[in-house]
């Protein structure tokens, strides 16, 4: 299956997952996953509808759209850092990325702020929340979470959008249920704070249509589109 086909495939099944769920399709926008795979392959699935392309590291993504950029002059597209920031990337993250879905302590959300306010620059953020007890997992603790959202809304040049969270990986789709069920419940007991969490980064290749039924709104997916990685 070429990458078109993937693509519209996923764009399918998100459709219905949504209306499985009475939900609005327009309202859930795909993050293919682009780590590791070459410029030439985004830029198919580029010309296939994708709009948002999501990469784990800033340096993988910082040549990637520089090349993408020298072919591609006239097209805009949006680029996400869905995998762990360090402090000492965040002047680049904060120079190439349109949203971060990453943010995990208040010193990575100090330094995101210090050089965004440098740049000029309103960053979009998204909270990235433990929920697995998994060490390579990253994220805030449920119990921080509302002192790191409390922090995020002082900053002057951070614009919080939401949450986002990675649930252990199962091959059975249903055992993710109710990671996104939680992270679901963290946004509304964070709405009824007063914070603005509009989205909700949650749902892989292999569980994004549980993430859409339990109100995924951002879905990021990979394998599904692009094929297997190499690592």
């Amino acid at each position: 299956m070429g990458i078109a086909e993937a693509l519209r495939k996923v764009q399918a099944q998100i459709i219905n997952a949504a209306i499985r769920s009475g939900r609005n399709p327009a309202d859930i926008k795909l993050v293919a996953v682009s780590k590791t795979v070459e410029v030439l392959e985004v830029i198919k699935a580029m010309q296939a509808g994708a709009v948002i392309f999501g990469e784990n590291r800033v340096q993988e993504a910082l040549k990637k759209s520089q090349e993408f950029r020298v072919k591609i002059q006239d097209k805009k597209v949006e680029w996400h850092l869905i995998g762990n920031l360090q402090k000492n990337k965040a002047r680049t993250a904060v120079d190439l990325f349109d949203l971060i879905h990453s943010i995990d302590s208040i010193a990575l959300a100090e330094e995101i702020d210090k050089h965004a306010r440098k740049t000029g620059k309103k960053q979009r953020v998204l909270v990235q929340v433990k929920l697995a007890d998994e060490a390579a997992k990253h994220g805030i603790a449920e119990n921080n979470l509302m002192d790191l959202l409390t922090k995020i809304a002082g900053m002057n040049c951070l614009k919080l959008e939401g949450l986002m969270t990675m649930p252990p990986y199962f091959e059975d789709s249903e055992k993710a249920r109710p990671y996104f069920r939680r992270l679901k419940q963290l946004a509304d007991k964070a709405i009824k704070k007063g914070f603005t969490v509009n989205e909700l980064s949650m749902g892989m290749s292999n569980d994004f249509e549980v993430a859409i039924e339990e109100g995924a709104t951002l879905v990021r997916v990979g394998t599904a589109i692009f094929g297997e990685r190499s690592y």
